[in-house]
This record gives structure tokens, C-alpha cells and sequence, in this order.
């Protein structure tokens, strides 16, 4: 599949220090997106973890941190079950604005998904949609 990038940009009333907090912090990436096993580190591994049926907890998204550039600059590779071990790639970058940081992601690489490839773009476009919208809500309190 060509042309397979998500791009989304999202707007914040706050600085970049306290956006950032919320894409690295264990305890924050749990208020917007996942509980993960540990704050992303440069060069580590990340797993962000559900809840099972027997209430146990599994991978559901996880990858490795390539770069890091605090406040400005985040890209890890990112993989979920559908994806069948295939590596994405996700990109944060936070730009100031006047009274806020300007937020925007780029999640590529999914050329190799298969025949259904649409199908799970437009899956993992609409569930950054919702994800964004938590993370408004919870940078903003």
C-alpha cells in the first residue's frame, strides 16, 4: 500500500515540557493512552499494557525508543497485535506556539500490512483520534 503515513496535529494551552511529560511518563501515558511497564528511555524497550479477562495484564502496543530529544523530539517504533510483528515507525514532534505547543504525529511504515491494510489504517487513525482527545482532556486538567 503507497502513501500509508498517518499525520495528525493537535493544539495545547500548554508548554511542551508539561506535553511531553504525558508522551514519556509511565504515570501519564496511563491517563490518555495505555498504562505502560516503565517511562520511555532512549534505546529501551516499552511495552503499554491492557487488561486481560482473568484480570491479568498483556502487551498491547509496544517497540523500542529511537530518539529522544526532550521537549521537542520523540520517535519509537510501535507495533500491535493486528500488525503481526510488523514495526511501525511513530514521530512526535512539539513545537512552541504562543501560549501553548503545537503537537504532531507521524505513524508510518505499514506498506507491509497486507491485504487488508486499509482496514487497519483506518482502525489506528480513528483510535488516535480518540487517544488525542483523552490527552486533551488530561493535559488541560
Amino acid at each position: 500500500m503507497t502513501n500509508s503515513t498517518i499525520v495528525k496535529t493537535v493544539m495545547f494551552t500548554a508548554s511542551r515540557e508539561t506535553v511531553w511529560g504525558f508522551l514519556t511518563e509511565k504515570d501519564k501515558l496511563a491517563i490518555w493512552f495505555h498504562p505502560a511497564d516503565a517511562d520511555l528511555a532512549e534505546g529501551a524497550e516499552f511495552a503499554l499494557l491492557g487488561k486481560t479477562d482473568d484480570g491479568g495484564t498483556e502487551k498491547i502496543c509496544w517497540g523500542s525508543v529511537l530518539e529522544m530529544e526532550p521537549p521537542s523530539r520523540l520517535k519509537y517504533t510501535f507495533t500491535i497485535k493486528p500488525l503481526g510483528g510488523h514495526m511501525t515507525t511513530v514521530t512526535w514532534q512539539l513545537d512552541e506556539m504562543h501560549g501553548g505547543t503545537r503537537l504532531s504525529l507521524r505513524h508510518e511504515g505499514f506498506d507491509v500490512a497486507g491485504d487488508d491494510a486499509l482496514g487497519l489504517l483506518t482502525a489506528i487513525d480513528a483510535g488516535w483520534d480518540r487517544h488525542f482527545g483523552t490527552l486533551r482532556e488530561a493535559v488541560a486538567a
